[in-house]
């Protein structure tokens, strides 16, 4: 299964602007693991802090290349998937009307090459390659921030869209690892940020967000993946008149349920929990924002077997008008 993409936290200046089975008998033993939405929170360059819009190009990446058991890493071969890697590009545009009303919308495209073995409990082992792209599945949202006037907390409401493709090699490709789910979902989502100190050079955001899967298709549910970030940041750094540089510490966690339905690839082993560390760092130069961090887990659980990335990396482009 995968850990799939939610929206992103921000934090001053720009900051400030915004804001992952083992069978008793000889079947396949599916493991994906991907839980994509945990790249999108925390990205500190989206949360609105007055009128106006953003463009901006996001690049994912990571390479699921450990087997993964419970809370511990486990032996390859207990692992029909031997190796994912994922790139994710996504162009986004986020306009706020006024001070209350905003909406967004992000196109994917997803580009994967999946290594898995087609004749997994009945050796020797058929190592397949199988590399393509395509369009995922689109994320339209509603933003609200008239919470108060400067804008620090607010919720999202949206929709993900079942336009990624879905339908892949299905032979040897699961559900669980298609571009698409094939699901309609709802993502609900909530963010507040503040500052620590009085010079407002240390703040503080956080990050909620749901996707809820609606209206499944050929008879696969994905599970329901909840995702949370927490971070800090410090502004007081600049270059010239018109350059900020901001450190940013995120703590990021994310729970993922089990899949259901008579295409769920193998709902024993999906679902998941996992907590990581993120350090990244924010440049502004007048209206562009050039955002770049690292997550690293220091805590899984995962049901059965399932393939885990030993880092999570993220680069975020983004213009303001």
């Amino acid at each position: 299964m995968r850990f799939r993409p939610i929206t992103r936290a921000v934090a001053g200046g720009a900051i400030s602007s915004m804001a992952f089975l083992l069978g008793m008998a000889p079947e396949r033993s599916f493991a994906c693991a991907c839980g994509c939405g945990i790249f999108d929170v925390g990205t500190s360059s989206m949360l609105p802090d007055g009128p106006g819009g953003v463009v901006y190009f996001q690049y994912y990446y990571q390479n699921q290349n450990q087997n993964w058991s419970g809370n511990a890493a486990a032996p390859g071969q207990n692992n029909a998937d031997q190796n994912i890697t994922t790139d994710f590009i996504t162009a986004g545009f986020q306009y706020m009307f006024n001070r209350s009303w905003g909406a967004q919308v992000e196109v994917p495209f997803v580009h994967r090459n999946f290594t898995t073995d087609t004749s997994f409990g009945n050796p020797p082992a058929t190592l397949t390659t199988l590399d393509w792209g395509d369009v995922g599945d689109i994320r339209l949202r509603a933003i609200y921030t008239g919470f108060s006037d400067d804008m620090s907390t607010g919720v999202t409401l949206g929709l993900k869209l079942p336009s990624g493709n879905y339908t892949f090699m299905p032979a040897i490709v699961d559900r669980d690892t298609q571009l698409g789910s094939g699901s309609t979902d709802l993502l609900i989502g909530a963010f507040h940020r503040g500052a620590l100190t009085d010079d407002n050079n240390w703040g503080w955001f956080t990050l909620l967000q749901i996707d809820l899967p609606m209206f499944m298709r050929d008879d696969y549910w994905p599970g329901t993946e909840i995702d949370f970030s927490l971070g800090v940041h410090y502004k007081g750094w600049s270059i010239g008149q018109n350059t900020t540089i901001t450190p940013i510490a995120q703590v990021l966690a994310q729970e993922r349920t089990t899949d259901t339905g008579a295409n769920a690839a193998n709902p024993p082993a999906s679902g998941f929990q996992r907590v990581l560390l993120s350090p990244g760092l924010e440049i502004d130069i007048d209206k562009v924002t050039l955002y770049v961090d690292a997550a690293f887990p220091v805590y899984m659980n995962v049901t059965g077997n399932q393939l885990v990335a030993p880092a999570l990396y993220k680069a975020v482009l983004a213009y303001r008008f």
